[in-house]
């Protein structure tokens, strides 16, 4: 239970670091017209040790906002950009690298993907057996 809490708390405050805080000044009322041209395109990743996303402990969060340019705290943000728009916004389509060879050695990783891309909700979990083959499949999105 204590793992959960941990977990949503990192989620709730990446998601005010990318969102900002939510006020009644901060709705839009309905009818207004957009202020940006770009769909929104902002993601929170976070990443930490255990089979799944409930029960892990996590171990770091970074912003990943790609509209109108790559920004956030990732420390690859451009990059990751990039492999994402190749994937359509959607990282279960990120091709995995071929030329790593990683051992089978079982220590689970999880990364999550929570946000908006292109104006359309994403919601990604996936458990890796070891860091090295989340780091082969998802190139520079999960290098954080």
């Amino acid at each position: 239970m204590r793992n959960t809490a941990r977990w949503a708390a990192a989620l709730g405050l990446t998601a005010a670091a990318v969102c900002g805080p939510l006020t009644g000044a901060a709705v839009a009322a309905p009818g207004a017209a957009p202020s940006s041209l770009y769909a929104p395109s902002a993601l929170v990743l976070t990443t930490g040790h255990g089979d799944d996303a409930a029960t892990a402990t996590p171990e770091r969060a970074v912003t990943l906002t790609c509209a109108p340019t790559a920004s956030g705290t990732h420390p690859a943000a451009a990059q990751a950009c990039a492999e994402l728009r190749l994937a359509g916004g959607e990282p279960e389509a990120l091709k995995p690298a071929e030329d790593v060879m990683c051992t089978k050695v079982y220590d689970p990783v999880v990364v999550t993907v929570q946000g908006v891309w292109q104006g359309k909700r994403v919601s990604y979990e996936r458990t890796f057996g070891n860091v090295c083959m989340r780091d082969a499949a998802g190139g520079a999105l999960f290098a954080f």
